[in-house]
């Protein structure tokens, strides 16, 4: 009888109890940006002091975004052992990136030239504000391919920790990951990485407590600021912004999905989570620890999220690429600056570079384009005044088609290198139907 009550508890005790609905993180996000949204309608003044309590959840996840980078690359690359494979990884990812980024460019291009939402405006250049243009203009520079390059290394060792510059701490985490696997002792130096990169992951679950406030901050602030009103004008802009971000996260990343044996929608709501905190404050950097361990999760190897994920948020910003694209040639259609189809492919070809440094924060695609557009002098820079009151909008659409779109590239990656267990992909979306792959790696049938 005990024996049985015994197994009973036990049994019992592996069984997980679902919680409740309203403990969920995800209810409880949603129902902040709600709150948020509502008291921005009601009382715009105090929901605009709200804004400390984004910038401050935003603020401390920054904090261990660097050392889970380090620690994640440094425990990938140390148990990898072949050096040929890291350079494969890395090939491959940014092959993946630039055809990707071109597409959505492209995709950015035809929208904006098809339902031209700029037409009719016809705004003055010289009669718009162009003082808190200037600031956006001053804040970064367009950087040449050198000089990027070489921003990415940073002054001192700590500096690439110290300032928080994600592709700073991944080549620091790469040089680190290749010396502990050539020396002797180095394996417990990466099993020590591996208890840290635990440890922060379990800091992460503890600051995630917090996204609600900060979720709800950010929407506070936003609507309270800017307020709903301003979308009117420009809806037809946000229209087709949402629109072409939605083409191509459901038809080509769909696809790219499709053909990597695995369910798009499935994946977007795996990682509903990471969707809603960034929808919530505006930028893809509070998702990233979530992202990298649920990639991990679904069976990625730890090398390639260590390598794929950071990259992706410098040179794989899919939808920062779209807004681009559609921004620049919107104040070109609403300040009637005509541009020639070798004008538009010159602004193409620049944006192609400039997007991959685009930061994956707040506002940084709108800092990017006002400093591509007052380098190339073709359109207007003054006329992106027009867009400051919806671009906090607009970055919310952007942030989650870049998520969507390093979520996707992770696990292509992963697959073209063998190193995911589809297994496990297929048990945590609950796609039971995928069939795996044979041990060749060959593409398996899917049924739909």
């Amino acid at each position: 009888m005990k024996l049985g009550e015994s197994a009973g508890r036990e049994e019992a005790a592996v069984m997980k109890t679902p919680l409740p609905f309203y403990r969920s993180l995800h209810f409880q996000v949603i129902a902040a940006i709600a709150l948020g949204i509502v008291f921005g309608i009601v009382n715009p003044a105090a929901a605009e002091s709200m804004k400390p309590l984004g910038d401050g959840f935003i603020k401390i996840i920054r904090m261990i975004i660097a050392p889970i980078i380090f620690c994640t690359v440094v425990v990938g690359i140390g148990n990898m052992g072949d050096m040929k494979k890291l350079g494969r990884i890395g090939v491959k990812a940014l092959l993946y990136f630039e055809v990707v980024t071109t597409m959505a460019l492209l995709i950015g291009l035809v929208a904006v030239t098809v339902f031209a939402p700029g037409a009719g405006i016809n705004a003055d250049p010289a009669t718009l504000d162009t003082k808190a243009v200037a600031e956006y203009a001053a804040t970064q520079k367009v950087l040449h391919t050198v000089d990027f390059l070489l921003n990415v290394i940073p002054d001192t060792l700590v500096g690439a920790f110290a300032k928080g510059e994600i592709l700073q701490v991944l080549l620091v985490a790469v040089l680190f990951g290749i010396a502990l696997g050539k020396i002797e002792n180095g394996r417990a130096i990466v099993s020590g990485c591996d208890t840290m990169a635990r440890a922060l992951f379990g800091v992460m679950e503890i600051i995630m407590k917090a996204a609600p406030l900060g979720a709800f901050g950010a929407m506070a602030f936003t609507i309270g600021k800017f307020g709903v009103r301003t979308l009117i004008p420009l809806g037809k802009l946000i229209l087709c912004v949402m629109g072409a971000s939605g083409t191509f996260v459901f038809v080509v990343l769909t696809l790219i999905a499709r053909a990597h044996g695995f369910r798009l929608w499935r994946l977007l709501r795996y990682l509903k989570e990471e969707f809603l905190i960034a929808f919530g404050t505006s930028s893809s950097e509070p998702a990233l620890p979530g992202l990298m361990k649920k990639l991990e999760q679904l069976g990625c190897d730890k090398s390639v999220v260590g390598l794929v994920v950071p990259s992706g948020y410098s040179f794989n910003l899919d939808g920062t690429s779209i807004y681009l694209t559609m921004a620049a040639m919107f104040v070109a259609q609403a300040t009637n600056t005509h541009l020639t189809i070798q004008q538009e492919a010159i602004l193409l070809l620049v944006l192609m570079m400039t997007s991959k440094g685009a930061a994956a924060v707040t506002g940084g695609g709108f800092i990017t384009l006002a400093a591509t557009l007052s380098a190339l002098g073709t359109v207007p820079v003054a006329g992106i005044a027009l867009l400051l009151g919806v671009d906090r909008f607009m970055s919310q659409i952007r942030t989650m088609t870049n998520l969507a779109g390093n979520a996707v590239a992770t696990i292509v990656v992963a697959r073209w290198e063998n190193e995911l267990d589809r297994a496990v992909l297929g048990r945590e979306l609950g796609d039971a139907e995928v069939p795996l792959a044979d041990a060749a790696g060959a593409q398996a049938e899917i049924p739909y």
